[in-house]
């Protein structure tokens, strides 16, 4: 069973500077990820950015991922 201290590595692992605070059930998980990188990127593209950061486990391991993104200067 994947857990949230998994994905959290996993993110912060794939997005350089990025912060991530991670809750779930182990199916169903919740993720406030705080990136410099997203700076003028829209909410999809921020997205998509994690979900390359989480590369094949978002298809595999994880059955549903809640997501809020936001720069350092949004926080």
């Amino acid at each position: 069973m994947i857990t949230a201290e998994q994905i959290k590595a996993w993110i912060e692992a794939g997005l350089p500077d990025s912060t991530a605070e991670v809750a779930g059930d182990g199916r169903h998980f919740q993720a406030v990820v705080v990136c410099p990188a997203f700076a003028s990127k829209s909410t999809l593209q921020r997205h998509r950015m994690v979900y390359t950061a989480l590369g094949q486990h978002i298809q595999t391991d994880i059955h549903a991922l809640t997501l809020q993104t936001f720069t350092p200067e949004e926080v």
